[in-house]
């Protein structure tokens, strides 16, 4: 029989990590300036590397929790969110945007919840390209002015982002329901990937 990992450990320690890094982020981003964009860029870079570590510590280590369980997804959002919301507030990105994706990621999250004693949906590809795509796009973004690529380029990404976390948000809803009423597992039970699906 498993040993069941303790709460403390290293990936809900840096699960946590993630979380008190959003309001770091937010006050390099609202500050302004070359310097604070490129520092608000690499605590994002730096809170986004800890939730591919996190999830792939839990897995390999043997250290899924409870907790871990529903606060990884929530650190994911309040990132991505923050992210979004700060860069909306700014007037440098569409609120329909932040809109859609918000939508999304907060129903998805709602979706874990509901079907989180039946099983646990595995990460899938697209789950994971959505990620990357959220990622690339919001650095693109948080780029100071003067390092920033052509706008048309971080339209792209951004666009790119927003069509994958629809499309995946959609086959999540179907893949929930299709859980919800089987009552088996989806995927591996556990973790359920670094804020992925």
């Amino acid at each position: 029989m498993t040993r069941e990992a303790g709460l403390w450990n290293v990936a809900n320690v840096l699960t946590m990590v993630r979380i008190v890094l959003v309001p770091v982020f937010l006050a390099f981003l609202f500050a302004g300036g070359t310097g604070c964009r490129l520092a608000a860029l690499g605590t994002f870079c730096v809170a986004s590397f800890t939730d591919l570590l996190d999830g792939r510590l839990a897995r390999s280590r043997g250290l899924v929790t409870d907790f871990g369980k529903i606060a990884d997804p929530v650190a994911d959002k309040a990132l991505t969110g923050a992210a979004l919301i700060g860069l909306s507030a700014l007037g440098e990105l569409p609120w329909w945007v932040t809109g859609v994706i918000m939508f999304r990621e907060l129903g998805v999250t709602a979706l874990r919840f509901w079907v989180i004693r039946r099983g646990v949906i595995a990460a899938s590809r697209g789950g994971k390209l959505k990620t990357l795509l959220q990622v690339v796009a919001i650095c693109l973004y948080v780029l100071p002015a003067a390092l920033s690529p052509p706008e048309v380029v971080r339209e792209l990404f951004m666009a790119a982002a927003v069509v994958a976390t629809v499309v995946t948000g959609v086959d999540y809803v179907f893949q929930a329901v299709r859980l919800r009423r089987s009552g088996a597992a989806a995927g591996p039970a556990g973790v359920s990937g670094s804020g992925e699906a």
